[in-house]
């Protein structure tokens, strides 16, 4: 493969309020009326804290260039991680997690990071002191999405689903829903740390339990993303975690998401997690991940063969300052380049910021 980066550049960012200039762990997708939508979570203080929502931003032009973020999902918690998926005629789910108060709490206080000069922060702890943290717990808590049926211009109410994963559920050959993540419910009795499992949801944002994927012994797994194939297999790239070990494995399932492979492992033991992947209009299949070693940044790997092999470590993005960045996620342009979104940020002692790097890939 020889991949050729066109443009990099930063599409959402707001770094000249501290309180709300943080935007973080975005996806991108095409909505059914050609625009592209990238969601994250943005408006924060910074890596972890209560002010966290969910944003969207359109494009009608490629990529070349976006509106201005609009909060979409705003609960009193800490929405994060923020997933799009269109579906049916004109519907579109968007997904996000939060944290507890009493998380958020501890990360004010213990968290070092030079962007944030005073990290027990009064205004953090002010608005946590204030906050009902058992009625808002209750009505939020866990993972959420939100459903629109008319094309993104509005949605209906926050919903939750035991399970979570950064960058959303992704859409089966018959047009239903497939979301794959790690069990978010304290309230479950299954719940298990590392316990990840695949749901079907439906239209109206019920949902049911499908199946699991096996633990990886001795390591946590996280953050996982699906994609199916023409065959009906579906593919899942898992991060998986431990002391000196950040990395990703992929498990497989050949009925339907009832059953799935015993995870394999596919980078180096710090190769870079989390994955998104997508299905190009030719077959190829794309998995991009963050790289958290200097030099830190984004990073693609290729198969040809439906995910039987894959062709590792092409760098997208190597000019991160920080290890907090990565988080990318991709949308194939009309013209077959790909457009990948993702978090950085531009000092080491700044606030992130969502980019995008356009690029091509040519078989040589």
């Amino acid at each position: 493969m020889k991949l050729t980066i066109k443009e990099t550049k930063i599409i959402c960012s707001n770094p000249t309020n501290p309180y709300n200039a943080y935007f973080a762990w975005p996806t991108v997708a095409r909505l059914q009326d050609g625009r592209l939508a990238m969601v994250a979570s943005g408006f924060r203080r910074r890596h972890i804290c209560p002010f966290g929502k969910v944003v969207l931003c359109l494009s009608d032009d490629e990529g070349q260039t976006w509106s201005r973020p609009t909060v979409v999902m705003d609960t009193p918690l800490d929405d994060r991680d923020a997933g799009i998926l269109p579906f049916g005629e004109r519907s579109v789910i968007i997904t996000s997690f939060n944290n507890t108060k009493e998380t958020q709490r501890y990360w004010n206080t213990v968290q070092h990071d030079p962007f944030v000069k005073d990290w027990d922060d009064p205004y953090v702890g002010g608005y946590l002191d204030v906050l009902d943290g058992g009625n808002a717990e209750k009505a939020y808590l866990g993972s959420t999405f939100i459903i629109s049926h008319d094309g993104a211009k509005t949605f209906g109410d926050i919903q939750r689903i035991p399970v979570t994963c950064p960058h959303g559920p992704t859409l089966m050959n018959d047009g239903s829903i497939l979301y794959v993540g790690r069990y978010f419910d304290g309230n479950h009795p299954d719940r298990r740390a590392n316990w990840l499992a695949a749901y079907r949801v439906f239209p109206d944002g019920s949902f049911e339990k499908l199946g699991e994927i096996p633990d990886i012994p001795g390591h946590e797994s996280h953050e996982p993303h699906a994609v199916v194939l023409e065959d009906g297999r579906i593919l899942v790239h898992i991060r998986v975690q431990g002391q000196g070990f950040f990395t990703t494995y992929q498990s497989e399932s050949a009925d339907g998401g009832r059953s799935f492979t015993q995870p394999r492992q596919l980078l180096d033991d710090f190769g870079g997690a989390p994955a998104h992947l997508l299905k190009l209009r030719d077959g190829t299949l794309i998995s991009t991940y963050g790289y958290r070693l200097p030099p830190y940044g984004i990073k693609v790997m290729v198969s040809l063969d439906g995910g039987e092999t894959w062709d590792v470590g092409h760098d997208l993005f190597t000019e991160g300052p920080h290890d907090d960045l990565g988080y990318p996620a991709s949308v194939e342009l009309e013209n077959g380049d790909i457009l990948t979104v993702f978090y950085a940020r531009q000092e080491q002692t700044g606030p992130a910021s969502i980019m995008q790097t356009v690029w091509r890939m040519d078989k040589i």
